[in-house]
């Protein structure tokens, strides 16, 4: 019995040495990040994280405890085979899960959860660069051989080796099986281990997140059905709508369209990541995007508009539904909610607009066929239209064949139409069909350069518009559906995350040259343009406000994996759902309440739906 002891506490140890040397790898990887941290900093996670890997060990000895309780009625063979078989099964899920959380925590700036499930499929592999697949596959095999060594030469021959224990002594590897709840809870409280038991910095994420179990946080995520709750709510549901109606109310228009034509084409484009970073008019880089540089001289810019969420298809949802983006998951992958919104298409379409989109890759990914479809489009052009010598980047189409396929497109086209295209070449793997002009092979010069080519395709289509019938009868609007970590990463919570080019062209604009600095989000892209247009609709979007109102509420709301942010010309506030607090805050202090209002208004109305 004392042996059988011996190697279970061993078995233990196995897995807290594991989880920490996973710990030590993720400040290794992200070493950029890690450089600036103190001694403090770096100590502090990984002295909270053990409760979290305590946690997680515990689950991992349910199985072999279970397997030692039935011991008395098998051999040593038994033992040995079937305990040794659990734990390099668990072992190797452990060190895909790990080695999958580095490399996503550098895109993403979140311990990796239940995320990645969404995405798993050809377009993801996509996204990844060769050189750092094969870094994770060399690093996956060295962390899984390391420690599959130390088991099967250490520790799996003393199974082998084991007294025997009696049908009684059963009993008791029982309560020590079912006494793995007390690390597994971590707590005696009612509330059991969450993430904020490793969050002691104030005003930095990343020593947070570095004390966090990744197996931990993906199978407790994984495990999560509930809806997505505010924590705490702060208003009655009275007073948010109240609240919230003020918030949004506003009032007249500045007309800034031709009024003499009656029904303007409208033309969206949206860029794959592309961040205000980037664009110098809005303080970005200066030789990055030279073609919209100029372009933003021709028309209207947004100077303060911003993303909702961090990824496409919360994007598109933003744009095209006016509908904001959740943290912790996406209104788009469940089609049973994404049908009951509003669509900016449908809006059009009952308007006598000819609707269509069309983008260069596999429409299948993220679930944004079936939302495209809801969305009603007359016609969809995707990957698949496209000549297959086109085909030839890991993503999909390159912009520049997308940009000259709609171009063909519109000259036959029915007017009024209103057409989509989603960009994709400034994506992972940064694949472009052109002369390097940005250099280098790291991952901010790879962007850079495949946002260079984005706007160099973007610039070559506007010029050769002009040159049609339907310019002067259209408005072009240019947006992005997310920001960038690049060129300068910062924490996913800082605002210049999200903070994206708008930008208004075309024949019908009566006042180009002009800037609109009031504070807006993707969201507010379909009141704007309908209130422009002056047409009628149906569908109504709760969460739009004209940016171009006599008078508005000029505001921003952003949302990350775990909080949200909050930006106006007096008030910006980042709200932690882990620490239930704010991280910062600055402004006028009341003004916090309309982030409040508008986040508990979200949750509310997402879980109706």
């Amino acid at each position: 019995m004392r042996d059988r002891l011996r190697f279970f506490v061993l078995l233990a140890l196995f897995w807290m040495g594991f989880f920490t040397v996973g710990r030590i790898l993720f400040f290794l990887y992200l070493f950029p990040q890690s450089k600036s941290l103190s001694f403090s900093e770096i100590a502090m996670p990984l002295l909270l994280g053990l409760r979290m890997d305590a946690a997680m060990t515990g689950y991992w000895l349910l199985i072999p405890g279970l397997l030692f309780a039935a011991s008395a009625f098998s051999s040593n063979r038994f033992s040995y085979y079937s305990i040794s078989w659990v734990t390099t099964v668990l072992l190797t899920l452990s060190c895909i899960i790990i080695i999958s959380d580095i490399e996503l925590y550098k895109h993403w700036g979140f311990r990796i959860n239940a995320t990645p499930l969404m995405y798993i499929d050809k377009e993801a592999m996509s996204s990844v660069n060769t050189s750092i697949l094969v870094m994770i596959i060399v690093l996956f095999v060295v962390l899984l051989g390391l420690f599959l060594f130390v088991y099967w030469r250490w520790m799996a021959p003393t199974l082998l080796t084991l007294s025997s224990i009696s049908k009684k002594q059963t009993f008791t590897w029982l309560l020590i099986t079912a006494a793995l709840i007390i690390p597994i809870r971590s707590s005696f409280t009612v509330a059991p281990l969450n993430t904020g038991v490793v969050y002691f910095h104030r005003t930095k994420a990343f020593p947070n997140h570095a004390g966090i179990n990744p197996v931990w946080n993906f199978f407790k995520s994984v495990s999560k059905t509930k809806p997505i709750q505010y924590p705490g709510d702060f208003y009655t549901s009275d007073t948010v709508e109240s609240e919230f109606n003020t918030l949004m109310r506003t009032n007249g228009t500045q007309v800034v369209l031709d009024t003499t034509i009656r029904k303007p084409n409208v033309l969206l484009i949206i860029l794959e990541g592309f961040t205000s970073k980037i664009i110098a008019p809005l303080g970005g880089l200066p030789d990055v995007t030279p073609q919209f540089n100029a372009l933003s001289k021709e028309g209207i810019l947004f100077e303060n508009f911003y993303a909702s969420g961090d990824r496409t298809d919360k994007g598109l949802v933003s744009i095209l539904s006016a509908y904001p983006a959740q943290p912790r998951t996406s209104i788009i992958k469940f089609p049973e909610k994404t049908q009951r919104l509003a669509f900016f298409s449908k809006a059009f379409e009952q308007n006598g607009y000819l609707t269509s989109f069309i983008y260069g890759g596999d429409i299948g990914f993220a679930n944004m066929e079936s939302y495209v479809k809801l969305a009603g489009f007359s016609y969809i052009t995707e990957e698949d239209d496209f000549p297959g010598n086109l085909n030839d980047s890991k993503w999909g189409v390159a912009d520049h064949y997308v940009f000259n396929r709609m171009l063909n497109e519109l000259d036959t086209a029915a007017a009024p139409f209103f057409k989509v295209m989603l960009s994709l070449s400034s994506h992972e793997p940064f694949e472009v069909p052109m002369e390097t002009v940005i250099k280098g092979n790291d991952e901010k010069s790879l962007y850079l350069n495949s946002c260079y080519y984005t706007d160099k395709s973007l610039g070559e289509f506007i010029q050769q518009a002009k040159q049609k019938s339907w310019w002067n009868n259209t408005l072009i609007i240019i947006t992005a559906d997310h920001g960038h970590r690049f060129p300068d990463p910062q924490e996913l919570k800082d605002k210049s995350r999200f903070k994206i080019p708008m930008l208004w062209l075309g024949g019908v604009l009566t006042k180009p040259n002009s800037r609109i600095t009031t504070f807006a989000n993707q969201t507010d892209i379909a009141n704007t343009v309908l209130a422009q247009l002056k047409l009628t609709s149906v569908e109504k979007f709760l969460f739009s406000k004209n940016i171009l109102a006599q008078t508005v509420n000029p505001f921003a709301l952003y949302v990350f994996n775990n909080g949200y942010g909050y930006v106006s010309p007096t008030h910006e506030s980042i709200y932690d759902f882990d620490l239930k607090n704010y991280v910062s805050q600055s402004g006028h202090e009341t003004e916090r309440n309309a982030g409040q209002v508008y986040i508990q208004t979200l949750f509310n109305d997402y879980n109706k739906k």
